[in-house]
């Protein structure tokens, strides 16, 4: 009999005996029910998950590819987008789609803008936007996909757009401007309004990624707390994103994306009459789109009304506020930028203090650690399950800087090194190899066990050979002795 799950079995599982074995699964997943995770997850409240899976469930059958024949979800469509534009300040005319995600809607924000350009400026034969080095991966994505130049431009010091550096790259071929509200990385909210300015000024679109903070901001400004103006208050916001599935707290995967009006809507919209199907025309990249998932987002943002969401912010910045003092206490470490919200970063300021090493630290203690790069920092998301675990962790991570500060050789350990030497090596083609390599492994047919030490090395992002960890090794005591002796080595 062929191994479970690799072959359709003769006979079909009982059900209960499936739905175990489905749960048993799950023994190795990242356990975010604990407060261990921070991103990935986005959890309100055991009673709003249930409301949401319920709402869900109602819909489960149903298919948005047809919004004409399941008008339910039409208007429950319409309605998450009226109610996002209402609470972005837009207008009657502000009109938009739901997508299965922040990436849908960036790819198709990226999509718009190369369309418009194409029937309004037929000069443009290689189109570019500008998009600051912290606007997400998925920008770059779209690009790769759309064949539009994604160019990236500096940050200022405090890791937000620098927006006479865009506006000096502005060029013929310039088809829109990016900002974001905040930036996944460190939290930090673009200066929307100076890139509005500028928009206006060299007559670009200005498209604002408020994905991870769309469903937040707007209630930190309700509460009286300074909050950073960034939608379509500003002239030059022609689109804007804002995930549903994040602070929104619907099911995945639902995210928004709006439009200043009509006419720049319609360049996002694929239509074919010709096709001998039939004519066929739909809003987004999907085809067949989840009913349930429409239906959860529209039942989230009634449940919990612009009352729980300014709860839920209060909650969280105080939570966050937490976390940055227990961060900004310890001498070695420092926070990346001003975060406006519940996302933040932190890095050493320490050259003894390897950050790679200490998230490896406190990923022995079983939390879920995510890492940044350029410069090396720990990213924090937020959530309001996070309060009750904010002390373990700062107790935690005081311990992880100790043990790193007291083991020098701890940064040539566990994942340490390999995220250090894949930010730092100049060939970058080499690296974006290996992680093509890594992921078409994961999803090969192998029979390794999940839990084996050669899938454990499969998963990673590469694998440093000895002879260039024992290089490494004498660098790093090198560098030791070098400090030691009040020299300081060449970087």
């Amino acid at each position: 009999m062929a191994e479970l799950g690799q072959a359709i079995p003769d006979e079909g599982m009982d059900g209960p005996a499936l739905l175990e074995y489905m749960a048993s699964l799950r023994g190795g997943d990242v356990r975010w029910r604990e407060g261990r995770a921070f991103g990935l997850v986005y959890h309100h409240s055991e009673p709003h998950t249930e409301l949401v899976k319920a709402a869900y469930n109602l819909f489960f059958s149903e298919n948005a590819l047809n919004p004409m024949a399941f008008k339910s979800l039409q208007r429950m469509e319409r309605e998450v987008t009226r109610m996002t534009a209402g609470m972005f300040h837009g207008g009657p005319e502000v009109v938009g789609s739901m997508t299965s995600g922040g990436t849908e809607s960036l790819l198709l924000a990226v999509l718009t803008y190369r369309n418009h350009a194409r029937k309004h400026r037929s000069s443009v034969h290689a189109p570019e936007i500008l998009a600051p080095e912290s606007a997400h991966v998925a920008f770059s994505k779209a690009g790769e996909y759309f064949g539009v130049k994604i160019v990236r431009t500096p940050l200022d010091r405090d890791f937000r757009a620098d927006v006479g550096a865009l506006e000096r790259r502005i060029g013929p071929h310039t088809i829109g401007i990016v900002g974001s509200a905040p930036c996944y990385p460190y939290g930090t909210v673009d200066p929307i309004e100076e890139l509005g300015a500028a928009a206006l000024r060299h007559k670009l679109p200005l498209h604002v990624d408020a994905c991870l903070g769309g469903f937040f901001l707007p209630w930190v400004e309700r509460l009286g707390h300074p909050a950073p103006l960034f939608d379509f208050r500003i002239p030059g916001v022609v689109s804007m994103s804002a995930d549903v599935h994040k602070y929104g707290y619907a099911a995945k995967g639902a995210s928004t994306i709006l439009y200043r009006n009509e006419e720049w809507f319609k360049e996002q919209i694929f239509a074919d009459v010709d096709w001998c199907g039939g004519a066929y025309g739909g809003a987004t990249l999907a085809g067949t789109r989840p009913g349930g998932a429409i239906a959860a987002a529209w039942a989230s943002l009634l449940a919990l009304g612009a009352q729980g969401f300014m709860d839920n912010a209060a909650a969280i910045l105080e939570t966050a506020a937490r976390f940055r003092e227990g961060i900004e206490a310890i001498p070695e470490l420092a926070l990346l930028g001003q975060p406006a919200m519940g996302v933040l970063a932190y890095a050493s300021k320490d050259k003894q203090v390897n950050v790679y090493a200490v998230a490896d630290r406190l990923e022995q203690k079983h939390w879920h650690v995510d890492r940044l790069q350029r410069p090396a920092g720990i990213h924090l998301i937020v959530n309001p399950g996070h309060a009750r675990i904010v002390d373990e962790y700062l107790a935690d991570l005081r311990e992880a800087v100790e043990y790193v500060q007291t083991h020098p050789d701890a940064e040539l350990e566990g994942n340490a090194p390999m995220y250090g030497l894949i930010a730092k090596m100049p060939l970058r083609g080499m690296v974006k190899k290996n992680v093509v390599e890594v992921i078409a492994k994961l999803y090969a047919a192998q029979e390794a066990e999940a839990d084996s030490k050669a899938a454990q090395d499969d998963a990673r992002i590469g694998s440093i050979p000895w002879p260039v960890m024992a290089f490494l090794r004498a660098k790093n005591r090198l560098e030791r002795l070098l400090r030691r002796s009040g020299r300081e080595p060449r970087p």
